[in-house]
């Protein structure tokens, strides 16, 4: 199986585990220049942008670890962008960017993992 095989099959259980908590899906791999934001979910009327992250094991560290700060900053960018062509901004809409880690068989869901602030 690819990599990207792979990677689309944790996105499909992440988006169904945070359909089954309630969120209502929008969009999946959202490629913007500069940035891919791997699901978009809406809580109610927030705007939650999900990062999806794999890792087979924890020897170099949890998949919630290697969302690295410029990590962040790429997808806020494309948060920003994304919600730009819709005539949204981070100052007009509730948004959040939470991480769904998956380490092994873990799975790990962290709410407002990081923020535009």
């Amino acid at each position: 199986m690819s990599q990207r095989a792979k990677g689309a099959g944790y996105e499909r259980q992440a988006r169904h585990y945070l359909e089954r908590a309630g969120l209502t899906f929008t969009a999946a791999n959202v490629v913007i220049r500069g940035g891919e934001l791997d699901l978009i979910m809406r809580d109610g009327q927030t705007w939650v942008f999900v990062e999806v992250r794999y890792r087979r094991n924890a020897a170099f560290g949890d998949a919630a670890s290697s969302v690295t700060y410029r990590k962040q900053q790429r997808l806020l960018h494309a948060a920003a962008v994304w919600l730009a062509k819709r005539g949204a901004s981070f100052d007009t809409s509730s948004c959040r960017f939470d991480v769904l880690a998956i380490t092994d068989n873990q799975l790990e869901w962290i709410p407002n993992a990081f923020n535009a602030d």
